[in-house]
């Protein structure tokens, strides 16, 4: 009796192991393949092409901080316009006679007035200017905003890769159900033709009328058609699941036997807190603050130096005359505004209280999908356990009947019927199975609570 005993807890031990490692191994098949989703999807790809675009928009906000350098130069050639007249022979031709008489030379010629064009003709002005702002509010509001739309874009990419998790498990799922809905109908197609070749010898040998022979004639047809389906179920869903990982729509795809029911402790999967949408609209609420900061930014004057360092002259000319330099240090402060500054700061309050409560409501509707998700698992873990008890019953239904129809005591049509009784058993088992599976993903979508990779 205690080798007995030693026997049976041997074997339990082994099949509960063996079990462990067929799902263990299904769920490492579905990993590989969901790692293979994130690294080839090509909405991702897209996603990762905008960060890198935030980022690029961030060192740009970050160099307003340093010094610009700008080179500019100009050519002027003028005629006509405005002229000034300089009465130089007026002013100088009296002095200059006196001159001459008391010397008693010619050394101080006449002069004659001018008259100069006010415009500069043939005149160069070349010059490198360096401008460095010294305090300025709005470029460090804006570096805050830009270095938080970076967030914004990886909660996004973060958002679109949970979803596709959450694509490639059902989709997986449905694959599987319906590989297994072929097998079942393969299966059932072996016994009703079976059934048929034993019909038409026993209608042959005078045993059974026609009827039978007819109606096991029509099963195997409508078998065959059931078949069909489920290959074009099967198919759709390799082509989808493969779509999914950006691969060529035929490939094949590994399966494994999936025989039991996902974990069931909902209870670590309570709380939408982990939640991308959440994490979007506080990062949201944060670039509000800044939009708010930028707008009342007016009442801080900006401040700015710079230097310019050139040549100036006519008939392009280059010497020491015509070199120069220029500093300088500016300031601006805006003092009246007809009201713009106000409105804007008004508006950026007005879309912080927004934010706020879309926050709240989110956050209701997000916990509320959770709650309802699972709902529809404990339903699919009921579903799935009736079924069980169905394809129990209905197994040992088709047990007898088969028995009494070997020895003559029932006729066909209930034996038909209980074969087709255990094979509905059969698949509705099978599709509640995945179902919680399926509603399983569901939930840690609802929850987030499959770690992905940043």
């Amino acid at each position: 009796m205690i080798k007995l005993m030693e026997n049976i807890l041997f074997w339990c031990s082994l099949s509960c192991t063996i079990l462990s490692v067929q799902i263990t191994r299904a769920q490492n098949l579905l990993k590989d393949y969901i790692q293979q989703g994130l690294q080839s999807n090509q909405i991702i790809h897209q996603q990762d092409f905008m960060l890198e675009k935030s980022i690029y928009a961030l060192e740009e906000a970050k160099s307003m901080f340093k010094p610009n350098v700008t080179f500019s130069t100009t050519y002027t050639k003028a005629d006509g316009g405005r002229t000034i007249d300089i009465p130089v022979g007026d002013m100088l031709n009296n002095v200059y006679s006196t001159l001459n008489q008391l010397t008693g030379t010619s050394s101080f010629p006449q002069l004659q007035n001018r008259n100069e064009q006010l415009n500069p003709d043939n005149f160069y002005d070349a010059k490198f200017r360096v401008t460095q702002p010294i305090l300025n509010a709005e470029i460090s509001y804006n570096k805050k905003i830009k270095s938080k739309q970076i967030d914004l874009q990886k909660t996004e990419v973060q958002l679109y890769k949970r979803e596709l998790v959450k694509e490639i498990k059902t989709s997986y799922y449905n694959y599987l159900k319906a590989v297994n809905a072929e097998k079942i109908y393969l299966s059932y197609r072996k016994l009703v033709v079976e059934g048929e070749r034993v019909n038409k010898k026993l209608f042959d040998n005078g045993k059974i009328n026609r009827t039978a022979v007819i109606r096991s004639k029509n099963e195997v047809s409508k078998i065959d058609a059931s078949i069909i389906s489920a290959q074009k179920t099967k198919e759709s869903a390799q082509f989808y699941f493969n779509f999914l990982l950006n691969r060529p729509l035929s490939d094949s795809i590994a399966v494994d036997e999936i025989t039991t029911l996902p974990e069931q402790d909902l209870s670590l999967m309570d709380n939408v807190s982990a939640r991308e949408e959440l994490s979007k609209l506080k990062i949201a609420k944060g670039i509000n603050e800044d939009l708010t900061g930028l707008a009342k930014s007016y009442l801080i004057p900006k401040i700015g130096a710079s230097m310019d360092l050139g040549s100036q002259a006519f008939d392009w000319k280059f010497n020491k005359q015509s070199r120069y330099y220029l500093m300088g240090v500016s300031l601006q402060w805006d003092l009246f505004a007809s009201g713009k500054n106000t409105n804007r700061i008004k508006q950026a309050i007005a879309e912080h209280h927004a934010i706020e409560s879309q926050t709240g409501y989110v956050e209701q509707q997000l916990l509320t999908e959770l709650r309802v998700r699972q709902a529809n698992m404990l339903s699919a873990i009921a579903q799935y356990q009736a079924a069980q008890s169905q394809l129990t019953t209905s197994q040992t239904y088709y047990k007898d009947v088969a028995l009494m129809y070997k020895e003559g005591m029932a006729i066909y049509i209930e034996l038909l019927d209980a074969q087709n009784q255990w094979v509905d058993s059969q698949l509705q088992e099978n599709i509640a199975l995945f179902d919680t599976w399926i509603s399983y993903a569901a939930i840690e979508r609802a929850a987030a609570s499959f770690n992905i990779q940043k």
